[in-house]
């Protein structure tokens, strides 16, 4: 079972920063420069670099957050969804990937998908196979609840899955 969750980043804000319009008179802006706080150079830099490292982190927990790799067919040449039941959050895409013992497909059960839910719209066709290795089927799923599926050649020989949406 896996689950991926991110946490909050939170980016630093430059508050305290005043804009000065120009002035003409140079006693106005010698007390306009007295009274407004000055950052060095070292401190800017700083919180450029943890604005950065804030929005590289963001971006990684996103990419990651937002796919969940299922092969089709374990590594031993054995008839098998990897995993076969696992967890995802709503909204997730879930890549099923061609490894060994193809063809294969996937085909939800449409007696045990949460009500509402259109299995068709969700399923590959019963006649439609990925054929080599590497080759994917993406599907996400939106509605919260547990959905099993199967791959159509092999269901007699017990290549279920399912999988809960939280």
């Amino acid at each position: 079972m896996a689950t991926v969750t991110s946490s909050a980043v939170s980016i630093p804000s430059f508050t305290g920063l005043k804009a000065v319009a120009a002035t003409a008179s140079k006693a106005s802006a010698a007390k306009v420069a007295a009274t407004t706080p000055k950052l060095s150079v070292k401190a800017t830099l700083k919180q450029a670099a943890v604005a950065a490292v804030a929005v590289s982190a963001s971006a990684l927990l996103a990419s990651n957050a937002l796919a969940f790799d299922v092969l089709l067919g374990d590594n031993d040449g054995g008839l098998a969804f990897e995993p076969a039941t696992f967890s995802v959050p709503a909204g997730e895409k879930i890549v099923f990937k061609n490894n060994r013992g193809f063809p294969h497909n996937v085909v939800f059960d449409e007696d045990e998908v949460p009500a509402g839910v259109d299995a068709s719209k969700i399923s590959m066709g019963e006649d439609d196979y990925l054929n080599a290795g590497g080759e994917t089927y993406a599907v996400t799923l939106t509605e919260k609840g547990t959905y099993s599926f199967y791959c159509a050649p092999h269901q007699g020989a017990g290549m279920v899955g399912k999988v809960t949406v939280n």
